[in-house]
Formats: C-alpha cells, structure tokens, sequence
C-alpha cells in the first residue's frame, strides 16, 4: 500500500539538565498536544488511505486466440482493478490449480486478493465479492453470454453469476436479465 500521508511529529526535547525533579514530563507542552492529535486523527487517516488506496490487483490468465478477454479486463480497468494479463495456450492446468469445475469452461480466468474468478463475471459482482469475503473460491459465469461485460453487442440474453466452492457447492450470486 502507498504511503498518502505524512504525519510530522517534532521529536520529544531532552530535559534540561536544571530542570526540577518530579514535576517535568518528557511529552509536556506541543509535543504532547502533537501526540494527542495524531492519535486522534489515525483512524480517519486510516479509513482516507484504505478508500483511496491502491486498486484491487487482477492477474488474468487468457488462451492466446481470444480477443474478449481483452475487452473483459478492461471493463475491470474502467472500474477500478489494476489488471495484468498473461496468455496461455491451455487453460485446464489453471482451473485444476485453483479447483474450478470444468463445466464452467470460458477463455480466461482471473485471482484476485485470494478468489478466483471464470468468465465474464461484471466488475460490480467483484467488488461484492471483495467487499463482502464470503467463504467460496470465486465466481463464474459460465459459457460466454451475450451482454456479459466483454461479451457486449447488438443483443444480450440473461446469465448468472455462480459463486462456487474448492468441495464443489455451486450457488447462484447475482442474476442478469
């Protein structure tokens, strides 16, 4: 994460070597006022730097012919999501590698922040995702719907976004109409 902000606090001063024993403290006077407001305001920088933080990290692992992928991570982009995109001529080591069901074939998928995702899964469905930590694998839209973020043209059909788990348990997310 990328340091936003600064905070100087001025360094605590040495007592003076006559100063009366018994009623000096080391924090008194600005440096303690110092103290005091930079502990004060650490949560609300806290909050500010995870609001404006760095963007949610996506590795996409796409077969080396299809151009939707293309077009699906950079509908991430537009949303927010720092995408890297590597091609690979076979997918199935990857879907064992993360224990996605076969049946859910697409032509990429994608980790992010420890969730796998198949598909042509929307941006916002992610975000859910992430925001809301449930105990699943990740996502997947099965196939290739039309009208599905990188799936986009004169005609769209309804899909679902399938949340699944490593043990095969299969829910419905989110539904597209």
């Amino acid at each position: 994460m990328k340091m936003l902000f600064k905070i100087a606090v001025p360094p605590v001063a040495p007592m003076a070597p006559d100063a009366s024993a018994g009623d000096a403290h080391p924090l008194d006077g600005v440096t303690r006022r110092w103290a005091l407001v930079a502990l004060s305001v650490a949560p609300l920088l806290l909050a500010t730097m995870r609001a404006f933080g760095a963007a949610p990290s996506v590795s996409v692992s796409k077969l080396v012919e299809c151009g939707c992928c293309d077009q699906w991570a950079e509908h991430l982009r537009k949303n927010g999501f720092a995408v890297s995109v590597r091609e690979v001529p076979d997918l199935d080591p990857v879907r064992k590698k993360h224990g996605i069901p076969r049946d859910f074939g697409t032509c990429h998928i994608a980790t992010v922040e420890g969730y796998v995702v198949e598909g042509h899964v929307p941006a916002a469905d992610i975000k859910r995702l992430l925001r809301e930590k449930p105990k699943v694998a990740g996502l997947a839209v099965p196939g290739m719907p039309a009208g599905s973020p990188g799936m986009e043209g004169p005609r769209s059909e309804p899909y679902e976004v399938l949340a699944f788990e490593r043990g095969g348990a299969v829910r419905v997310y989110a539904r597209y109409r």
